[in-house]
Order: structure tokens, then sequence, then C-alpha cells
């Protein structure tokens, strides 16, 4: 009997040594892994973020913001978010701020800030300057006057000495007339000059 009881004794701490084996096994297959391993680097001119092994059962948030102005809204992730970030550029250290929020527990969850550099090199952009448009030429000189064309209604002007219309001189139509009667008086009276000599010789 004793040694039948040493037996069942081993077997019975045999079984219940495989039953917790068992559970245990079942209890960490039923749990996910929740390592939360948070990562991310910041350059002069990016950021990368990479977040991993994170409860994809529940809801995480992630946001990141540079100078105060939003870099990356918040968004929802699950197990796993990996992304590069361009910044913007600065002339001073630039505060990033990163905000990770994990759905099981605020003890997992991150809100730390990191300095942005300057970068090295980079060439400061000059202000493009536009220059005015010319203005309009003005001439001093004023335009010349149209000069009037006579037209075609208006008597063209005849050149002297050519055509018919001779100027006028004074002379009307009636000296012919007026030259022949003084021909007249004079031949009469000299007409009778003769004939008063003749007479007056006969009669001596």
């Amino acid at each position: 009997m004793t040694a039948f009881r040493q037996r069942w004794q081993r077997s019975a701490a045999v079984a219940a040594t495989g039953a917790a084996a068992l559970v245990g096994a079942g209890i960490l297959a039923a749990t996910p892994a929740s390592a939360h391993t948070p990562a991310w680097s910041v350059t002069c001119s990016s950021v990368s973020v990479d977040l991993s092994a994170y409860n994809p059962s529940v809801e995480n948030t992630v946001s990141v913001t540079a100078g105060g102005k939003e870099v990356l809204g918040t968004e929802t992730f699950k197990s796993e978010f990996h992304k590069k970030l361009e910044l913007p550029e600065h002339s001073s250290p630039l505060d990033v701020h990163l905000v990770v929020k994990a759905g099981d527990g605020d003890q997992f969850s991150r809100n730390e800030h990191k300095k942005s550099p300057v970068c090295q090199g980079r060439p400061t952009p000059t202000p493009t300057r536009t220059s005015p448009a010319p203005s309009p030429t003005r001439s001093d000189s004023p335009a010349p006057a149209p000069t009037e064309r006579p037209s075609s209604s208006s008597p063209a002007a005849k050149p002297h000495g050519g055509g018919h219309d001779l100027a006028e001189t004074g002379a009307s139509s009636a000296t012919p007339v007026i030259a022949g009667a003084a021909g007249v008086v004079l031949v009469a009276g000299i007409g009778l000059v003769v004939v008063a000599r003749k007479r007056r010789s006969a009669d001596r």
C-alpha cells in the first residue's frame, strides 16, 4: 500500500505540473505581447516615428507638432506605426513634440520633446524683387496736324498764263465802238479843214 500511494502521489504531481504548464501557456497565448516600444528621432529637416509591439485590440493614437504647429494630426494605429515627416525650415532650434496615447494604459503612453537643430549649409532664400513695369514713353513734340485736302467739289486753281480766262484790265466791251466814233469825228474834222483852206485860196 505504501508503494502504491507513493506512485499515485508522483503521478498526481506530474499531472498537476503539466496542467499548470498548459494553463500558463494558454494565458500567455490569450494575452497579446505588450512590449510597447516607442522610438523616434529628429534631424534638422525631419522627424521619424517608429512605434511597435503595441496592443492591437485597443485604440492607440499618435500626434506630432513642431514649433507649436501641427506636423502630424492625431492618427490611430494598432500594433505598429512608422512614418517620416518633413519639418518646416527654421533658423533657430525647433521644438518637436511627440504625443503617444496607448489604449491599454497611461503607463505605456509617451509625451516627449526633442530639439531639431538648424541645418548647416542651407542657403537662406533671398526675396525676389519684381522690376516695375516700364512707363509708356511720352513725346514732347505735338502730333502733326492732319493736312486738309481740297474737296472734289471745289474748283481747281488754274495756273497763270493758261486758258482763256485772263485777268480783267478794266476795259469794257464798248471800247472799240468809242474808238471807231472818235476816228470818224477825226476824219470829218480833217476834211472840214481841207475844204476851208481850198475856199480861202479860191477867194484870193
